[in-house]
Order: C-alpha cells, then sequence, then structure tokens
C-alpha cells in the first residue's frame, strides 16, 4: 500500500516548497528511486526545472520536464503536470493543487505543506487516512540547515 508523507515547513514562500522538493528529489534518486514531481501546470514545471539545476548547490540532478502523458525520458526525476506513463513508480511528490488520482500506484507519495497551507494540509491528511493509506508526519523546522 502507498505510503503517504506529509513534510510541514514553517515556511511561507512557494519557492521554499521547490526548494524541499529538489532536495527531496535528490535523496529520493540518490537512493535508486524514481521520482515523478507532479505540478499544477506547465509555468511551475518550468519554475522547478530552472531551480532543479542548481539546488541543492554542487549536486546537479538529473531531470526532464515531461510535457505529454505518453512521453518518458531515461532520468532519474521526471517533472510534469500530466498524469505520468506508468513505469517504475516508486516516488511522487505532489506540487499540485489536488490529490492526483493516480497516486495509489506510487510507493510513497510526498506532500509538502508550507505554513499558510496547513488546512489544505489538514484535508489531505483526513482523505488519505480516510481511505485507509499509511500516512507519516514531518515537522521540519530549520530543514535548509540540515
Amino acid at each position: 500500500m502507498t505510503r503517504i508523507d506529509f513534510y510541514l515547513l514553517p515556511d511561507v514562500d512557494y519557492v521554499a516548497k521547490l526548494r524541499f522538493a529538489c532536495r527531496l528529489a535528490h535523496r529520493a534518486a540518490c537512493t535508486g528511486k524514481s521520482v515523478n514531481v507532479q505540478t499544477a501546470n506547465a509555468t511551475e514545471s518550468e519554475e522547478l526545472d530552472g531551480l532543479m539545476w542548481s539546488y541543492p548547490p554542487d549536486n546537479f540532478l538529473p531531470h526532464a520536464v515531461t510535457t505529454e502523458r505518453t512521453e518518458n525520458a531515461d532520468v532519474a526525476v521526471l517533472i510534469s503536470h500530466h498524469e505520468p506513463t506508468p513505469a517504475d513508480d516508486h516516488v511522487l511528490i505532489n506540487l499540485s493543487g489536488e490529490i492526483p488520482a493516480f497516486f495509489g500506484r506510487f510507493e510513497r507519495v510526498a506532500e509538502i505543506i508550507l505554513e499558510p497551507e496547513r488546512s489544505i494540509g489538514r484535508d489531505r491528511y483526513r482523505n488519505y487516512r480516510d481511505k485507509g493509506y499509511p500516512l507519516f508526519h514531518h515537522d521540519l523546522d530549520n530543514w535548509e540547515e540540515q
């Protein structure tokens, strides 16, 4: 069954959420996991793509932005606002505005919640809990210093 991890950041800036997504993707990819990052739209996908070229510093992460559902790249991290083509569905980092319908095919789902989004995070937590998914909660203070 899919494991759901909630990462609660004390930050209010959306770019902090993207930086944490880069860090999380890097960590997962370094352990040999495939990573799909689900964004809300093409603009967010391109913004995350730009950031992934330089963050975390000195740790380039091979990645690609897919613009079509059927596109698949031979890289550890795929960024898209479309449903990814089924493959090695290890980790889904959800940056979109809702819970993707296809989340259950992944081994793990990461929900990154900023301080102003706490009520949205609670709603998502209840949704997953009510469906019986195992939930894990991570309060991350000073996460960029780690």
